[in-house]
């Protein structure tokens, strides 16, 4: 046992190693921005640069959109096929991988040419671009709506709200999606990650996002998008330990509620 975990230990540290050294190599080429010294110049300038705070924003605000989109199409239709139709749920899981199949290029260029003759013009609203990245973000949230849908009762969850009188719209809201809190905010930052880092819908839709930023910003200056790299990377770190202390304090309140029944 104790050669087990010494073979365990150094394949953790390698992978470690492996993980952790291109971003301090990163780290390190982003502090030589000011000549002969470490400083926090190349942080200063993205950080004051308006387009940095302007495209953030922006994205930000479509990543929002986009989520509440997904919710709105990804959680009743996962719940039905879990209660009712569970012989599609590989049909519904084939859809979803769509995304992996077909380029984003191709993605885009579709949407332009369906939507950009009437009767529904929508080449200049951002709703296309919403609509775009609730696709992109389709297999994802639909993976983690559905762990989570499998992680419960459904079944049982959804008769005892009818033998109590419920509706199908407070048993979906007051039921069903509070039990998905976690599974949800999993979803969530993962299509806020892929909102924040997409290129190619926001570019070719010429929309001001963080995406294409960052591109010009790399193919423009050589210290700040190191700075830009690891300012996305403790961000999305900072995401994922938000999912994990929501969902250690969902575990202890179940566990809390199972010790009191």
């Amino acid at each position: 046992m104790k050669r087990s975990s010494f073979w365990a230990w150094l394949w953790i540290g390698l992978g470690a190693f492996y993980f952790f050294l291109p971003l301090v190599a990163v780290l390190q080429f982003s502090l030589k921005a000011q000549k002969g010294t470490y400083s926090l110049l190349a942080y200063q300038n993205v950080l004051g640069d308006p387009r940095f705070l302007r495209t953030f924003t922006f994205s930000l605000e479509m990543a929002l959109l986009s989520i509440v989109v997904s919710l709105l199409l990804i959680v009743p239709t996962a719940y039905w096929v879990h209660l009712r139709l569970p012989q599609l749920r590989p049909v519904v899981e084939l859809i979803t991988l769509m995304p992996f199949v077909i380029p984003a290029v191709v993605l885009v260029f579709g949407l332009i040419r369906t939507y950009s003759r009437p009767p529904l013009v929508l080449v200049s609203s951002p709703a296309l671009l919403v609509a775009g990245y609730v696709v992109l973000s389709l297999p994802y949230m639909y993976r983690a709506v559905d762990t989570g849908l499998r992680s419960m009762d459904v079944r049982r969850l959804t008769e005892a709200a009818q033998s109590l009188g419920a509706g199908w719209p407070t048993i979906l809201f007051r039921v069903i999606l509070p039990n998905l809190r976690t599974a949800l905010l999993s979803g969530a930052f993962l299509t806020v990650a892929i909102v924040i880092g997409e290129f190619t819908l926001a570019s070719l839709l010429a929309w001001p996002a963080f995406g294409p930023y960052m591109a010009q910003l790399g193919q423009d200056r050589a210290y700040e998008p190191a700075a830009l790299a690891i300012i996305s990377f403790g961000l999305t770190w900072l995401a994922m330990m938000l999912i994990y202390f929501l969902g250690r304090g969902r575990q202890a309140e179940q566990r809390q509620i199972a010790g009191v029944r």
